[in-house]
């Protein structure tokens, strides 16, 4: 599913306009980014957890020339789903 997808889901379910439902998106999405941007996490109790990981810096190599560069230490997003969800997959794979 993708965004659009998701979008004309929602507004069916909630009989909100598409227009509506974009909005409703975009501003999870916004949200979430700027809670994980402050460092702070978003749990969604039987969905998941949006946290952010600390990434060390570290040595590379360029697989062209083999030079060793530098990789700077960065905050990658990371999702963690929650126990109903992954209940909820597990069953849907059984069936």
């Amino acid at each position: 599913m993708n965004k659009n997808e998701l979008i004309a889901e929602l507004a069916d379910r909630t009989e909100l306009t598409k227009a509506k439902a974009a909005e409703v998106v975009d501003a999870f999405i916004e949200v979430v980014t700027k809670s994980l941007s402050k460092g702070k996490e978003v749990r969604l109790v039987g969905f998941g957890t949006f946290t952010t990981v600390k990434r060390k810096a570290t040595e590379g190599r360029n697989p062209r020339t083999g030079a060793v560069i530098k990789i700077a230490a960065s905050n990658q997003p990371k999702f963690k789903p929650g126990k109903a969800l992954k209940d909820t997959v597990n069953k849907r794979k059984a069936a």
